[in-house]
């Protein structure tokens, strides 16, 4: 009798194994290579602590949103992909992405997920994306240059003509020091530093929608003045004209600019690769004060018709841990979930913290043709910010960006 309930037993336990073998799901995941320190961290704990597991693919930053378009059309896409947030009312318009609202909202927690994320994974009242990693914008500082320039190294700017008296003081050092850089032909750079410097003041580029372009207001036009005043007195350096961001972060890494726009992600690589520059991070501020940040990241999105939802499912609950948001903060991405943020960043570089809070109460522009009016080479905005920073003419130039912003809004199907 013993024997027999012995193997019993054992017969019992090697079917559960088997079953639940069964009932494990591998589901494939992309994400773009800005991600690939902390993606295949997380899929790494994931798989060891889960039976479901997911197959991760890292597609070069440039390549993947038309491979992903090509894949998705041709019935070959990824279960799953962490897309740039902007692109996500993109691919919902398109119909190439699974509505999930019913996902989200059944996450406890999905009211203290990044509301900019939420916004952009959000067409037509449904949810197509969650927030998955995030970036924010923030103003650095080189401490260093401050001291010797009479500053207060420890306090940062918080407005613009702050900005501007400490870039003159900077500058003033001579030889090869200048006070502020920005990359004068990026367009993605901008949207994501000079942007905030409108919304701070109470201007937009967009409708909340994203319907209408709102390029030619009081507060751009106080924005663009600022910027070209800057360049005007010689303190920006000659090379910015040109910049289509290669030189985004390694201008001020090279310890001679004393202030820049940047992004959260400057905070490690300045600490990993460049620990002898002593710098500040601050808030983006408005002409007068306030301040406000360009919220960026990806979200998660998943492929039409997927059949993997659980296993999705499975890798977001995780992601979305304490676990799993610590893990994202150690390795390069600001937590995406506001109630345990600060439990995450706990251990971290408390520079951190202020780009966290930019990030939690940051804007993204919402359009789903983003790219053809933001991002791309031959964009109206790309054009635009080269002009009025470094031209001539900044009433033509805005006029025109204003009106090809407009035209490729409206031209965009289901307008």
């Amino acid at each position: 009798m013993t024997r027999l309930l012995q193997r019993l037993a054992g017969g019992i336990a090697l079917l559960a194994l088997t079953v639940s073998a069964a009932s494990a799901e591998t589901f494939t995941l992309w994400v773009r290579s800005d991600g690939s320190n902390f993606m295949p961290r997380i899929v790494e704990a994931f798989n060891q602590s889960h039976e479901d597991k997911a197959e991760l693919q890292i597609v070069p930053v440039a390549e993947l949103v038309q491979k992903y378009a090509t894949a998705a059309a041709g019935g070959q896409a990824p279960d799953a992909l962490s897309l740039d947030l902007i692109y996500t009312p993109s691919f919902a318009a398109a119909g190439q992405l699974e509505d999930i609202t019913d996902l989200a909202k059944s996450l406890p927690y999905f009211d203290q997920l990044s509301p900019a994320h939420v916004k952009t994974g959000t067409y037509k009242g449904r949810i197509y994306g969650l927030p998955y990693s995030a970036d924010s914008s923030v103003l650095i500082w080189n401490k260093k240059l401050f001291r010797q320039a009479g500053l207060d190294p420890d306090k940062g700017p918080a407005s613009w003509a702050e900005i501007e008296a400490a870039a003159e003081k900077v500058a003033a050092l001579g030889g090869d020091i200048k006070g502020f850089y920005f990359s004068g032909a990026c367009g993605g750079c901008n949207i994501f530093t000079f942007t905030p410097l409108v919304w701070a003041s109470g201007g937009d580029i967009l409708t909340e929608d994203g319907s209408k372009a709102t390029l030619d207001t009081p507060q751009m036009r106080d924005a663009i003045a600022f910027y070209r005043d800057m360049v005007k007195k010689g303190l920006v350096p000659e090379g910015a004209r040109t910049d289509t961001g290669s030189n985004f972060f390694a201008a001020f890494a090279r310890g001679n600019i004393g202030l820049a726009p940047s992004g959260a992600f400057a905070i490690g690589a300045l600490n990993t690769q460049f620990p002898d520059i002593d710098y500040g991070v601050t808030f983006l501020p408005g002409k007068t004060g306030g301040w406000s940040s360009f919220a960026g990241g990806d979200n998660f999105v998943v492929t039409k018709g997927t059949k993997k939802l659980a296993a999705i499912k499975a890798f977001l609950d995780f992601s979305y841990s304490l676990e799993g948001q610590t893990l994202l903060a150690r390795y390069g991405s600001l937590p995406v979930r506001g109630d345990i943020s600060g439990e995450a960043l706990k251990d971290l570089d408390p520079r951190y913290k202020i780009a966290a809070e930019a990030m939690a109460k940051g804007r993204t522009p919402y359009s789903v043709v983003f790219n053809d009016i933001i991002n791309s080479m031959n964009s109206p905005w790309v054009q635009m910010v080269n002009e009025v920073f470094f031209g001539d003419d900044v009433d033509a130039s805005l006029a025109t960006a204003q009106e090809t912003m407009q035209g490729i809004i409206e031209s965009a199907p289901g307008n």
